[in-house]
């Protein structure tokens, strides 16, 4: 027997949907009407990506009262984006474009996409990406410096090496030395560690 359902829709009332280039960011807010119209009040703008005008839109996104920031990007220039909305105390959510663009509908300006992206937050539609927190992303930029770092080291070692010998046997103390290991003066490798 089938039976009545009641299932009320799950829409965040007030949302915010980015869709981020390389210079600049579109951006569309969606909150509801002060009357109890039930409709909702929409606002397209465009900002340029330099960090005093994201930081006034994180801080106008704040004023709103805004619940969860939705954003779409390619390549990395969604990170300054996203650490700075994070700063500010919003909820920031970083949805694959992939996973985006399977759903119907999708525009194809920025503009339109922005808005269409903010519809579909709204709703509920999407799941957010993977991004590790602060500690996790900290540690992850230390342990890759430190991996440039052993490859820098690496290459120059090589360098001097391939230098000394194309100087012939002159350097080959200074081979030995900056290898960490001694040679006598036949080439032979000392044992004694230097």
């Amino acid at each position: 027997m089938l039976a009545e359902s009641h299932d009320e829709e799950q829409i965040i009332a007030r949302v915010a949907a980015l869709d981020i280039g390389k210079a600049e960011v579109v951006c569309c807010v969606r909150v509801p009407a002060d009357g109890a119209s039930g409709r909702g009040l929409q606002e397209v703008s465009t900002h340029s990506t330099m960090t005093q005008l994201l930081t006034e839109l994180a801080n106008h996104l704040v004023e709103l009262g805004i619940e969860r920031v939705v954003m779409e990007a390619t390549s990395d220039y969604w990170k300054p984006v996203f650490y700075l909305f994070e700063a500010h105390g919003l909820q920031p959510w970083l949805v694959n474009a992939r996973d985006v663009r399977h759903l119907p509908g999708r525009p194809k300006t920025d503009v339109l996409d922005a808005v269409w992206l903010c519809k579909v937050a709204e709703r509920q539609m999407l799941r957010p990406s993977f991004v590790p927190p602060v500690p996790i992303r900290r540690l992850r930029d230390l342990t890759r410096y430190w991996i440039d770092l052993i490859g820098a080291r690496t290459a120059e070692k090589n360098r001097v090496e391939n230098s000394s010998r194309m100087r012939a046997s002159s350097f080959r103390w200074w081979r030995g030395y900056f290898r960490g290991v001694r040679t006598r003066d036949d080439g032979r490798v000392d044992q004694r560690r230097a």
